[in-house]
């Protein structure tokens, strides 16, 4: 059954946490994981972006010179395609670009994407972050307390105060999240990942479901 180390404030392991192996401990399918992360960047796509079509230029409303008799190839509009300011052939359209992916294979491939975390040795559960004031200096000084380095690190947490938004947007590397929105994409690009305690809890339990 995987373990983790529950930390207290002053980053000492108070003690230890027993994970579920049927969300911690589940089988890491690599093809399923690039599904999942294909799914959620695409899903991040606007697709507003646009080209006109020789319908929609402006000009070329008559014939520009007469079908025969000219010594020119003939043409019907000054905004056809090969023409300077005509239309755009295939250009891209508004569109979506939202891929659908069954409701279990997503909750398999976060699964998956946490058993990864765990088994990499990346995943760290603190009891509580108590933040008493929005410092960014304080945030990055109790952090590193816990162990960790200023790389890209997720910290999941049961509830985002105003202190804790107000003291960590001036951390580049420091990406803070609740359960209900912890994905794989950001549990996979992110080299540190730490959890509160209760944030733990609520995710295994959703995941357990």
């Amino acid at each position: 059954m995987p373990q983790v180390a529950v930390l207290d404030q002053t980053g000492k392991a108070k003690e230890t946490l027993e994970l579920r192996p049927e969300v911690f401990g589940v089988e890491v399918r690599v093809p399923l994981l690039h599904q999942a992360v294909t799914r959620e960047l695409a899903g991040r796509r606007a697709g507003t972006h646009d080209t006109k079509g020789r319908s929609e230029v402006s000009g070329g409303g008559r014939k520009p010179w007469r079908q025969k008799g000219t010594g020119r190839a003939r043409q019907g509009s000054i905004r056809a395609p090969q023409w300077r300011k005509g239309g755009t052939v295939f250009g891209p359209t508004p569109r979506s670009y939202a891929q659908k992916m069954p409701r279990k294979a997503r909750r398999e491939a976060l699964r998956a994407a946490l058993t990864d975390t765990v088994n990499s040795g990346e995943l760290k559960v603190v009891d509580r972050l108590d933040l008493q004031e929005p410092k960014t200096r304080t945030l990055a000084r109790h952090l590193a307390g816990l162990g960790l380095k200023p790389v890209p690190t997720l910290l999941v947490v049961q509830e985002i105060t105003g202190s804790l938004a107000l003291a960590s947007r001036n951390l580049p590397w420091l990406t803070v999240e609740t359960p209900s929105r912890v994905s794989v994409h950001r549990l996979l690009r992110h080299d540190q990942v730490l959890f509160e305690r209760a944030a733990l809890l609520a995710l295994e339990e959703e995941l357990a479901k």
